[in-house]
């Protein structure tokens, strides 16, 4: 009996861990990193403050565990693309694209985990993600490379670079440069369907060029 209680408690701490992750991605998705205050995340998610501190010592770590859970996604949409069926080419094309189509239609949370100012912890999250992007990229470049689809090159560097590329050219588009980013909302009109396509075929092409590589 006492060994089933614990079952139930340990599947009562895991429910609410995760909708406590959930709903303070939400928020983030809402109103960016800063947004996942201990205070809103606990009201949004129906408990006690003093539940929140029970599974995340501190903000920071709670943050931290949101980018994780978040990038994770993102991570291995981006990861399937690289690993999915056909050339070398197509299968680099395919990940841009992914990678470029998944912010665009999430664009303040995309625009957190590619941009915001934060926490160093949170940051060292960010690194981390951005390593392993690296590393999918990376194990394509090395079978470009042997196929002959792409030029010899120092795989570690290109894919580095290839991330960095990916980030930095939807930063613009994610975020102008108004005060704030609600403001930025306000203050420009959101891109059109034809512009965002445009944009993630440039960013595409941009990839392709940047291993040498030829649609």
């Amino acid at each position: 009996m006492a060994y089933r209680q614990t079952e139930l408690n340990q599947a009562k701490k895991a429910g609410t861990r995760a909708r406590i992750l959930k709903e303070a991605r939400l928020l983030v998705s809402q109103g960016g990193f800063t947004a996942a205050a201990v205070v809103p995340v606990a009201k949004q998610s129906g408990i006690a403050t003093g539940t929140i501190y029970r599974h995340f010592p501190s903000k920071a770590e709670l943050v931290a565990e949101v980018f994780r859970h978040a990038c994770s996604f993102e991570l291995e949409a981006v990861t399937a693309a690289t690993q999915s069926e056909g050339t070398c080419c197509e299968r680099l094309q395919r990940a841009a694209h992914t990678f470029s189509e998944r912010a665009l239609k999430a664009q303040r949370l995309a625009y957190a985990l590619i941009a915001e100012p934060v926490d160093p912890l949170v940051e060292k999250e960010r690194l981390a993600f951005r390593f392993a992007y690296a590393e999918a990229f990376e194990d394509l470049i090395n079978d470009g490379m042997k196929s002959g689809e792409f030029v010899q090159q120092d795989a570690a560097i290109t894919s580095a670079a290839l991330v960095g590329m990916l980030a930095e050219a939807l930063v613009g588009p994610l975020a102008p440069q108004v005060s704030s980013y609600e403001e930025q909302l306000d203050e420009r009109a959101a891109l059109s369907e034809q512009e965002q396509t445009h944009l993630i075929n440039e960013i595409t092409a941009l990839a392709l060029r940047c291993v040498g590589g030829k649609a």
